[in-house]
């Protein structure tokens, strides 16, 4: 199988009088693994149907494979669909539900089998032949839909949300299975979810859409890292936002006065700021360092060294989250267990703490003059 490109150009979409999809382009490239990521509502499931042809556009296009597919129903288009609900047929076995596809194009038996039995064996359900719908789990089930559009060697497989109605564990163990499938087949894959971890876990890029438009496509770090907004910001993981007014720059750096902390934070103009500018930043919780002691700094360093008292602790096994408070503005720090005796005294509820972060990780997502 090889993976199918495709190319948005201009699309939008209305239902009764409100836009939906808004002049979206973008382009996906052939045998990638690129997720659609948003809130519930943003559009997104609307643009998979249209792409699959389960809708029609209102205005714009949709090239596959460079081709307009403004006149190819959805059954003479190189998709096939894996929805929420699986769609198994329940009196047909798990052999049947996959040979489906070929007994409707009238291929011989021997093939059929050979076909059956490869993808069986892709999606680890050898064995499973005889079984029927209701004696599978959900993600047995989930691995039925998956062998079964597959078989249609389809150039792309459309992913509706398929692992929603599975539990957080089995949810991540069936990423792993179709992210090692995706690689084995070469095909494109176009994911929908509402969860940023999904996205982020096996994409090759995300696109992250809110009301009707993609706000960034970039690779998961880049998505993580580098956001372009506060909306994209806030919704991929979890961060800190920073606003004050610009007060000093020189060289790759400026300074803000925060009124809410009452002091200076530096960071990096990873984009134009003049004096005075409004400026909103956000700073990852697991860039933030906290300890008792004051950590200093040269003068080389760009550090912004901040105090406060600890309003909060949850630990995550893996990681403690510190809510401190500075002047009633609570900031979030992360800290990994990178040892079980990594402190010999551990920072408790209500102590004060000096916390600190490089001015390089504040990432400007908002100015206004």
């Amino acid at each position: 199988m090889s993976g199918t490109s495709v190319e948005i150009q201009g699309l939008s979409k209305s239902f009764d009088n409100h836009q939906v999809l808004k002049n979206l382009s973008f382009d996906i490239r052939s045998g990638e693994f690129f997720s659609i990521l948003g809130p519930s509502g943003c559009g997104k499931t609307t643009l998979l149907r249209i792409i699959g042809g389960f809708e029609e556009e209102d205005s714009g296009v949709v090239l596959l494979d460079n081709v307009d597919m403004k006149n190819y129903p959805a059954n003479k288009r190189k998709t096939n669909t894996i929805f929420q609900s699986y769609a198994l047929f329940p009196h047909l076995t798990v052999y049947e539900n996959i040979a489906f596809p070929l007994k409707i194009k009238k291929m011989t038996k021997p093939l059929i089998k050979n076909e059956v039995e490869k993808y069986l064996n892709m999606v680890k359900l050898s064995g499973y032949e005889k079984k029927y719908p209701k004696e599978l789990s959900g993600g047995q089930k989930q691995r039925v839909a998956i062998a079964r559009a597959l078989i249609n060697q389809p150039g792309i497989l459309l992913l509706d949300e398929p692992l929603s109605a599975l539990d957080a564990k089995l949810r991540q163990h069936m990423l792993v299975e179709l992210d090692s499938i995706h690689d084995q087949t070469g095909i494109t894959f176009i994911y929908i979810t509402h969860d940023q971890h999904e996205a982020l876990s096996v994409s090759d890029r995300v696109a992250v859409m809110n009301e009707g438009k993609i706000l960034q496509i970039g690779t998961p770090s880049e998505i993580y890292e580098s956001p372009k907004d506060a909306f994209v910001a806030d919704f991929i993981g979890e961060t800190n936002f920073i606003e004050g007014i610009v007060q000093e720059k020189g060289g790759k750096f400026a300074k803000l006065y925060s009124e809410t902390l009452k002091t200076m934070i530096e960071f990096d103009m990873d984009q134009s700021v003049e004096i005075g500018d409004k400026v909103k930043l956000t700073i990852r919780p697991e860039k933030i360092r906290v300890k008792r002691e004051n950590p200093q700094k040269t003068s080389s360093q760009h550090f912004n060294i901040l105090k406060g008292k600890v309003d909060e602790i949850i630990y995550h096994g893996f990681q403690s989250k510190f809510f401190i408070d500075i002047n009633g503005f609570i900031l979030k720090a992360f800290k990994p267990h990178l040892s079980y005796f990594e402190e010999s005294e551990r920072i408790g509820w209500k102590e004060e703490v000096y916390f600190w972060w490089d001015a390089d990780d504040s990432f400007l997502v908002e100015v206004s003059k």
